[in-house]
């Protein structure tokens, strides 16, 4: 089997779907690998480093997607590469196609095998989309902060707080590993911290973990408006899988809440 990566080229992306490691491990089980001269820059991977394993650079995304029987990438195929796209090829990369029509209306046309990282399920779990969740929630709490800084727009307000001064309120709807991951940094900063699940099972769990110290909250409309009128920093992060996540924030919500305060959501796609 011959294997692709062609350089992501969506706006601000610049993952490689492959590490030097896992070229390795095709090329040791009897595949071939192509990839894109140059795709590997973005994330500090130089082509020397794809071919000491085996790898074969090709100059152009043409010629690694005519080539290749799997390709692999970071993100879903954009308008460009559906030209490149062809049946009795397999296409293993994040899709999240409830998001997008036209990418699902091209994929089909093209008859190509396409495979959501997101999708693949293992024991009940989201193995591939779990670690991109977790880099996603921590982010968040980062940005959400930052954005929370008078010189950015925000209300000035320190999360941890001061000696006198009450600690930022932060209030995360969902419980998965991204709103996890979110809570955990949010808590490390010393915020006041509140998680909204619909599941009681998870709340108990993340209650059981940190001992109180991440408040727990069972989601309701009533919950969600009172939580997030009085919060400083709201990070969304429902996660429900293949499809759209769910609008729990109105437009009359996010009028409600105090001026300068953040909103970062990690599902709006």
């Amino acid at each position: 089997m011959i294997v692709g990566v062609p350089k992501e080229i969506k706006i601000q992306e610049s993952r490689i779907a492959i590490t030097p490691e896992g070229v390795s491990e095709f090329v040791r089980a009897g595949h071939s690998v192509v990839i894109e001269a140059g795709a590997g820059l973005g994330s500090a991977i130089t082509d020397e480093e794809l071919v000491s394993q085996g790898a074969t650079m090709l100059p152009s995304p043409d010629q690694v997607w005519e080539k290749a029987d799997l390709i692999l990438k970071v993100k879903e195929p954009i308008a460009v590469e559906y030209p490149r796209m062809r049946s009795k090829q397999v296409l293993f990369t994040y899709l999240h196609l409830a998001a997008s029509k036209e990418c699902t209306d091209a994929l089909i046309s093209s008859g190509i095998t396409a495979i959501a990282y997101e999708t693949v399920e293992v024991s009940g779990q989201l193995p591939l989309l779990a670690p991109m969740s977790e880099v996603a929630g921590r982010m968040a709490t980062q940005v959400g902060a930052a954005a929370l800084q008078k010189p950015n727009g925000g209300r000035g307000v320190l999360l941890g707080g001061v000696p006198g001064v009450a600690p930022g309120k932060v209030v995360v709807i969902g419980g998965g590993v991204a709103g996890l991951n979110a809570a955990v940094i949010a808590m490390g900063m010393g915020a006041d911290v509140t998680v909204i699940d619909r599941s009681i099972s998870r709340l108990q769990y993340i209650d059981s973990l940190y001992m109180g110290r991440i408040k727990t909250l069972a989601a309701s409309y009533r919950a969600i408006e009172r939580e997030v009128i009085s919060a400083d920093l709201v990070i969304g992060a429902v996660l429900v899988h293949g499809a759209k996540a769910p609008k729990l924030v109105s437009n009359e919500q996010v009028r409600m809440m105090k001026p300068g305060s953040v909103l970062v959501d990690i599902a709006i796609d």
